[in-house]
């Protein structure tokens, strides 16, 4: 393979539309994306397939048994979806979002705070990685000497993240 190029940059524009995952079981992905986490139900594929969005948009999320189902998640150690990450717009709706999995009673795999956001990882019911996570302004980015984002990964405070309003 030929060296990459940086000369030719994609347009800043640019952005990741939405996700389409396989899963074994529509009903139970739908509790959990749309009766958990709060999707909407834009259009149903017949028995097969249901596109979820956030404010109307005509989806984020496109959940499939189409060749999966009844199937069971990829082993460990193999390549594929490490996770997906939705975008919430605040720190609140971040916060609504972790309060929703705890009254659930949804298990959580971790939580992060990486200077540049904060981050609640947990796994869908086929065992998709998935991060709840919202950006902090800019400007309240932590930078290096030269000016370069100095990411990190510290614990998050979920008490003191699920008391924000």
């Amino acid at each position: 393979m030929s060296e990459i190029s940086q000369s030719r940059k994609i347009d800043p524009g640019v952005r990741i539309g939405h996700v389409h995952l396989r899963v074994s079981e529509l009903e139970r992905s739908l509790a959990f994306y749309s009766g958990i986490l709060g999707f909407e139900i834009t259009q149903r594929y017949g028995s097969g397939a249901v596109f979820l969005s956030a404010g109307g948009y005509h989806h984020h999320i496109g959940l499939n048994t189409w060749e999966s189902l009844g199937g069971s998640p990829p082993p460990k150690g193999t390549t594929g979806l490490y996770h997906l990450a939705i975008l919430y717009p605040t720190r609140a709706s971040l916060a609504d979002a972790l309060r929703r999995l705890i009254d659930a009673g949804y298990p959580l795999d971790g939580a992060s705070d990486h200077g540049v956001s904060e981050a609640i990882y947990l796994s869908d019911p086929d065992g998709n990685g998935v991060e709840l996570y919202w950006d902090r302004p800019e400007s309240e980015w932590p930078r290096d000497e030269d000016g370069g984002i100095a990411m990190y990964s510290k614990p998050l405070d979920l008490n003191e993240l699920s008391s924000e309003q």
